[in-house]
């Protein structure tokens, strides 16, 4: 049985790559994968997957109001999909979310979603708050915080590299816009605390 699986941490923890290497895992066994990317993430390139140390494939796009089993489903009848990989994955919406797991109890499919599990504020993104919930296998990857911890955290910087604390939940940037942090270092920076 197919299952949905959640790979999540904080930012430069290697989820993209752990995504490519994933997908060409599959593919040099002679399998069919289908990577997806949202459409609004265009640090790189929209339509690509790019990890931080240089690696990158070809993704169908995708936004807030496409079915994403539908789009499996089509993709599946065109080559026999045998895992479907999410980059991303904090920006789906609950619904997505759902069909995701369609695709895994239906068309016998597993997909493998890669994403950030909060905010720049502590927060849930929505993505992550149901694949927390509703995924069959939930994988932490490690990111370092500069002390040496485990970074939980991530803190969004303005162009002079002080903390934000206020503003959009989604601003697509990448290690010039935010730095993973430990949650007592982030709780030192965001709330200005510290001991």
């Amino acid at each position: 049985m197919a299952k949905l699986y959640f790979y999540y941490s904080s930012m430069n923890a290697g989820k993209s790559t752990a995504l490519l290497q994933s997908s060409y895992n599959y593919q040099e066994r002679g399998m069919n994968t289908l990577v997806l990317a949202p459409k609004l993430d265009d640090r790189y390139e929209v339509g690509k997957v790019t990890s931080r140390i240089g690696l990158q494939a070809g993704a169908v796009i995708f936004d807030g109001n496409d079915n994403l089993f539908e789009m499996v489903e089509k993709n599946d009848k065109q080559k026999q999909l045998s895992c479907v990989l999410i980059d991303e994955a904090q920006f789906l919406t609950r619904d997505q979310v759902y069909q995701l797991g369609e695709v895994t109890d239906r068309l016998n499919i597993p997909v493998l979603a890669y994403g950030l599990r909060t905010d720049f504020q502590g927060e849930p993104f929505e993505g992550s708050k149901y694949l927390l919930a509703w995924s069959d296998n939930l994988k932490e990857l490690k990111a370092i915080c500069h002390c040496g911890h485990k970074a939980t955290m991530v803190l969004r910087l303005d162009e002079n590299g002080e903390v934000i604390n206020e503003g959009s939940q989604v601003e697509i940037g990448g290690n010039d816009r935010y730095i993973s942090m430990c949650r007592k270092h982030f709780k030192d920076s965001f709330y200005g605390k510290g001991d």
